[in-house]
């Protein structure tokens, strides 16, 4: 990993900045703003979901996920056992129906309508017992409630992890995150899914527009020629920071190349 500090920019007063750990991905940093993106996107995704519902974000890290899911959600309760994250997601972020609440996703035990729980199962080491707890909370879903492509109805338990065979580099069998205790692929996860929940719709997230263009460009010898140019800093000191939520694209399994997506994305019913 590396030794540089980096830490959150412009905070409002009297709200502390957390610092870039590798653990979890934050706003306001813009060396991180690729992460952060990718991560918002889905958050957007799912807000546009859950109109009207009552939303658990587990392990919700430093609270800017919550409160996009607020934006629609009837209520949002994140959840992080971190005490400098949910102190700081507390102070941040105030909305009438948000709030936080420091506990261990394994033991807060708050029913609702739906679990987002994003990015995070790959740092479990019992993830099955993560999502039968998950379960129990959102509670049976009608059987006549059919979960249609894109959809998110009460019951459902929404899940997602970086997909090993683009996260890591090439030839290795995981990355170099130290805080991943396993990392997935389509099947193991979707395996994973199905042996939890009795129906499940996969998702994969993908690059679009800039970053397809960029990552086109890579295939064509990029990365060669901008250290020669003498570029590296200039454009990338640009092209980091003007990533947006645009340039990704999330896409039903069937419709992409699934085993090529970045991450997967699981929305499941009891």
């Amino acid at each position: 990993m590396s030794s540089i500090h980096y830490e959150q920019r412009d905070q409002p007063v009297g709200v502390p900045p957390l610092a870039l750990t590798g653990e979890r991905t934050l706003p306001d940093v813009p060396e991180e703003n690729y992460w952060f993106r990718r991560h918002l996107v889905v958050y957007e995704w799912i807000a546009a979901r859950v109109g009207g519902l009552r939303v658990l974000d587990m392990a919700c890290g430093e609270g800017y996920g919550s409160d996009v899911l607020a934006d629609a959600a009837a209520g949002v309760v994140g959840v992080d056992a971190n005490p400098e994250a949910h102190e700081h997601a507390r102070l941040r972020y105030r909305r009438s129906n948000l709030r936080f609440a420091r506990d261990l996703v394994e033991t807060f035990d708050e029913p609702a309508d739906v679990v987002v729980f994003l990015q995070t199962i790959e740092h479990l080491s019992d993830p099955g017992a993560a999502l039968d707890h998950f379960a129990s909370l959102v509670g049976s879903a009608d059987d006549r409630d059919v979960l249609t492509a894109g959809s998110i109805r009460p019951g459902s338990v929404v899940l997602s992890t970086p997909n090993v065979l683009t996260l890591a580099p090439a030839g290795e069998s995981r990355s170099g995150n130290p805080w991943h205790v396993h990392e997935y692929r389509i099947e193991e996860f979707d395996r994973l899914c199905r042996s939890h929940f009795r129906e499940v719709r996969m998702f994969g997230l993908f690059h679009a527009r800039k970053l397809r263009a960029h990552e086109l460009a890579l295939r064509l010898g990029w990365d060669t020629l901008h250290p020669r140019l003498g570029l590296t800093r200039r454009f990338y000191g640009w092209f980091t920071p003007a990533i947006s939520v645009s340039d990704f694209a999330i896409c039903p399994i069937g419709q992409a190349r699934i085993e090529a997506a970045l991450d997967f994305l699981a929305v499941c019913r009891v």
